[in-house]
């Protein structure tokens, strides 16, 4: 039978009795040796040695000193015996003392434990706000109230995500049965009119593997990256540019671009639908004739893809939460369709986050969205952090970015 480990105030208690026990018995070794060595009796003899003694008187001191002698010794070792009671007696005092003092150390301990068990994601909002001076146990109750806080926002943005995807998701679904019902009970309906019907679904399924596979990007890039490969921002921005071109010109924009070495490391499918995603929504959330400013290249503190567009203006307060999944400032759009559902720009986050890169987006005051992702170089990924507006820094989980979410 196994049987259960001892707690920490048990394991305090013994190690303080512990202590006491050594300590005190060093002490009690120290000064019975000092204490021996100051209170010996001696003989002393005086001048002219035994000449001025007769055999019996020395044979009688002789005697008296060895008397003296064995009662020293039994002085002594009463002495250790009632040192060594004393010590025991004290050492029991001690753990009694240590059981109360590690019982008072810990209880701000049992306190959070207790709180803590508490809490679930029912009630996140909870703290422990431990009060006290600050030592190690307010750091760590503060600790534990950060991670709270955390997880709060954490779960808040989850909930709101599902929400959003429900809402996204089940849209289309009633529209796919009112265009049926629409179909089937009219009496007049002709072959033309069900494929007219058709059409429209097939438009609206399009639509839906694009928000799916958009949500399957998002949800594969924020566990993390699955391998790391070497690749170059340049290269795939010029690669998407070929895409893009023709769509900007029929839109009237102008892309300008200074694309120089800008090498990396990572997954190279993801970097590519983050540099797509940037494009793409640069493109979209355009004014007719604007441009696109594109610029990758290598710095002191890694490479950078920088992507800038001409449009409507964006609030700067704004700005941040554009990166957050189904988010959009307006419907404005150069493009011809609004089929992005917000996804986009929180998938250029997450990406952006699995390769440790930094992201600092800013509206533009003529108009427009400014995004820099800067990426570390490949021996040496950072943390991964999200910056907003330069010099506002949010953090991993809270960015900015344009108009919709391509």
């Amino acid at each position: 039978m196994r049987l259960p480990s001892p707690t920490v105030r048990l394991r305090l208690t013994l190690l303080y009795g512990a202590l006491f026990l050594i300590s005190g018995a060093a002490l009690l070794a120290i000064t019975y040796f000092f204490f021996r060595r100051s209170s010996g009796i001696n003989l002393i003899v005086p001048n002219g040695g035994h000449s001025n003694f007769s055999r019996q008187t020395l044979e009688g001191i002789e005697s008296s000193y060895a008397g003296l002698e064995r009662a020293h010794e039994r002085s002594l070792h009463q002495l250790l015996v009632d040192s060594g009671i004393a010590l025991g007696i004290m050492t029991l005092i001690s753990i009694a003392l240590g059981w109360l003092v590690a019982g008072r150390v810990l209880r701000p301990l049992r306190t959070m434990t207790a709180t803590t068990r508490q809490i679930s994601e029912h009630n996140l909002h909870e703290r422990l706000a431990l009060p006290g001076p600050k030592d190690e146990l307010k750091d760590l109750a503060d600790t534990v109230d950060d991670l709270l806080s955390r997880l709060e926002t954490a779960f808040g943005a989850q909930q709101r995500f599902v929400a959003n995807a429900a809402h996204e998701l089940r849209t289309p679904m009633t529209l796919w049965r009112a265009l049926l019902e629409e179909t089937l009970t009219d009496p007049d309906a002709t072959i033309d009119s069900f494929r007219a019907t058709s059409r429209r679904l097939l438009a609206l399924g399009e639509e839906q593997e694009r928000l799916l596979e958009s949500l399957l990007t998002l949800a594969s890039s924020e566990r993390g990256l699955g391998r790391r490969e070497p690749f170059d921002l340049a290269v795939l921005a010029e690669a998407f540019l070929r895409d893009e071109s023709p769509e900007a010109a029929a839109l009237g924009l102008r892309i300008d671009t200074a694309l120089g070495p800008a090498r990396a490391a990572g997954d190279t499918a993801l970097a590519a639908r983050l540099v797509r995603n940037l494009l793409d929504n640069a493109v979209s959330h355009n004014v007719p004739g604007g441009a696109v400013h594109i610029r990758t290249g290598t710095g002191a503190d890694g490479t950078f893809l920088s992507v800038a567009n001409d449009g409507p203006p964006i609030p700067p307060a704004e700005v941040g939460r554009l990166f957050e999944p189904f988010q959009r400032l307006g419907t404005e759009r150069t493009g011809p369709n609004d089929d992005h559902h917000g996804l986009g720009l929180s998938i250029v986050r997450a990406i952006a986050t699995a390769h440790g890169a930094i992201v600092d987006a800013e509206a533009r005051p003529e108009g427009g969205l400014s995004v820099e992702v800067r990426f570390p170089v490949p021996r040496d990924v950072g943390k991964p952090t999200v910056a907003v507006g330069g010099s506002q820094r949010v953090g991993s989980r809270h960015s900015g970015e344009s108009r919709d979410n391509p």
